[in-house]
């Protein structure tokens, strides 16, 4: 069923422009605009054109989605297939199943967010037309990684990636940027090192580089040996990216240092591109591979669901000093690794959690930064100390809506029933109560309990910073120097009356039209999950099955 019948060489036309827009108008952006679109000043212009390009993007992405025929998401549709190395039987060959649809929308949809609110409220830096080029880019190439169906042109997406997402960081992060900056590099580029030496691995050792007619092989023209090889090596890669305990170190400097926008891409769109590299590439294409290494990856995950939580809980103490966005960098270690235990059980309904919980932390702990970058933005600071102690009424008697706001947030993190954040983690946790034949029921059952323990972690730290941020606390004892005592000053226009906390500007137009798509996609989700799962579920049990449907 389709909702508009598109013909396919439109589909096609459509999945091609959505890929390579954005890089056109990365470099369409560096140019001088035309004097009928300089508008007030040449910044405002570069940073509609931003606004106009990812906007086309997303347009696209929804006839795209619209056009795209429900009734076989298993079915790799928009497919174009073009010979371009024909020495290594490279191909630029595109496709979307139900898989990566939803991974294609999310990344448009974000990126266009990004672009709206950098319109408004663009980070401190050089300027504004390498920050507009440099996003467009890092949209292309996560855009590309969703799209490509060939091993070596699914690498060169993935490391498209990089040295925007660097830049971004380097140039308009905030304290400890450069370090942060490198360190994200580093880590990601050793890790696609040997990344790529696994893709060759099986791409020479099987004879072709297509990824679909990988999966329908199965594994079967590769060795248990070089498929538990090409696992190591790929899976690390992917594990950096994700990112996996005990790989994950870059990751709460990264968002630290990062502007609001480079931190909602950052958590929002890259780490996903790690998970869908196991769920599209090694599970259909290596496995025995994955079977031999499932435990370990089920292990690894929910060391890392604890861990986060823990240092959340750590971070959001009082007297911690703790930053809240260092704070929600390291719960997306604990919800990523929700998503790596749906995968390890190898099971459908684990692997539809992780992709469920994947679209879900793209949402909340999106629209999470969006709303700690303003809050930073309003006080000059993200310490919780700061913003618990110095506040007075705090948010809620302050700024009333961006405080129900970050509620609203928190809870749909912790997975309350009813919004996104709960089925991704419930089919997760299922999924590992009875993994996949050949897997240890009892190790993952024990791996089942201590994620089941993470959930709880997750609201105990997440509601602790509700109580602080939103209420406020009062200690006689408090840390907090006289300088951070300080109330801000109240915003223009909006009176106080005497003895109450000075006023925060509350939510402004353009964050209520950059963050309410987030908050009613979390909703929606959460009440109606087949309309996901209806997408996903087709799609993994072909891919599960070896290619059969």
């Amino acid at each position: 069923m389709t909702v508009i019948d598109i013909s396919p060489s439109v589909m096609q036309f459509l999945l091609a422009f959505i890929v390579v827009a954005p890089l056109l108008g990365a470099v369409a952006a560096l140019l001088p605009a035309p004097p009928g679109l300089r508008g007030r000043n040449p910044d405002q212009a570069v940073l509609r054109h931003g606004v106009t390009v990812t906007g086309a993007v997303l347009l696209a992405a929804i006839v795209l989605a619209v056009g795209f025929d429900h009734d076989h998401p298993a079915t790799m549709q928009a497919t174009t297939d073009i010979s371009w190395i024909p020495a290594l039987d490279v191909r630029v060959h595109l496709g979307i199943d139900g898989i990566s649809l939803p991974l294609l929308l999310l990344t448009a949809l974000l990126t266009f967010l990004c672009a709206l609110y950098s319109y408004f409220k663009l980070p401190a830096g050089p300027s504004a037309k390498a920050f507009t080029a440099l996003v467009l880019v890092l949209e292309s190439g996560t855009l590309a990684t969703f799209a490509v169906l060939d091993l070596l042109l699914f690498f060169l997406a993935f490391e498209m990636v990089l040295i925007p997402m660097y830049f971004l960081i380097a140039r308009w992060g905030g304290d400890q940027r450069q370090a942060a900056a490198w360190k994200f590099i580093l880590y990601t580029l050793l890790g696609s090192v040997v990344m790529l030496l696994g893709l060759l691995l099986i791409g020479l050792r099987s004879g072709t580089f297509d990824m679909v007619a990988l999966a329908t092989d199965n594994g079967r023209g590769l060795t248990t040996s070089v498929q538990v090889i090409a696992v190591l090596a790929i899976g690390l890669g992917l594990a950096v990216k994700t990112p996996m305990w005990p790989l994950h170190s870059w990751l709460p400097d990264a968002h630290t240092a990062a502007p609001t926008v480079g931190s909602v891409l950052l958590a929002g769109v890259l780490l996903k591109m790690g998970t869908y590299g196991f769920v599209r590439i090694l599970l259909p294409i290596a496995p025995d591979g994955m079977r031999t290494f499932a435990p370990y990856l089920a292990a690894f995950a929910v060391v890392g669901i604890v861990y986060g939580s823990l240092a959340c809980l750590a971070l959001a103490r009082n007297g911690a000093k703790g930053d809240l966005k260092r704070l929600i960098a390291y719960s997306s270690v604990g919800h990523m690794g929700f998503v790596l235990l749906g995968i390890a059980t190898m099971t459908p309904t684990g692997v539809n959690g992780a992709l469920f919980a994947n679209i879900a932390h793209g949402l909340i702990t999106g629209l999470l930064f969006f709303l700690v970058g303003a809050i930073k933005d309003r006080y000059g600071t993200a310490d919780l100390d700061t913003l618990a102690g110095a506040t007075g009424a705090a948010l809620y008697g302050r700024a009333p809506r961006l405080g129900a706001l970050l509620a609203f947030a928190a809870v749909a993190s912790l997975g309350l029933p009813g919004l996104a954040g709960f089925w991704g983690e419930m089919l997760t946790l299922f999924g590992a109560y009875s993994p996949a034949e050949g897997l240890s029921r009892p190790a993952f059952r024990t791996f089942m309990a201590i994620g089941a323990s993470g959930t709880l972690l997750t609201a105990a730290y997440m509601l602790i910073v509700v109580r602080r941020v939103c209420m406020g606390e009062h200690t006689p004892h408090s840390r907090l120097s006289p300088d951070d005592r300080t109330p801000a000053a109240p915003a223009p226009g909006r009176p106080t009356a005497a003895g109450s906390p000075p006023q925060l500007a509350d939510i402004q137009r353009y964050e209520a039209a950059a963050w309410t798509p987030l908050a009613a996609l979390t909703v929606l989700a959460g009440l109606w999950p087949a309309v996901l799962l209806g997408l996903t579920d087709p799609a993994v049990q072909k891919l599960l099955a070896g290619g059969k449907s």
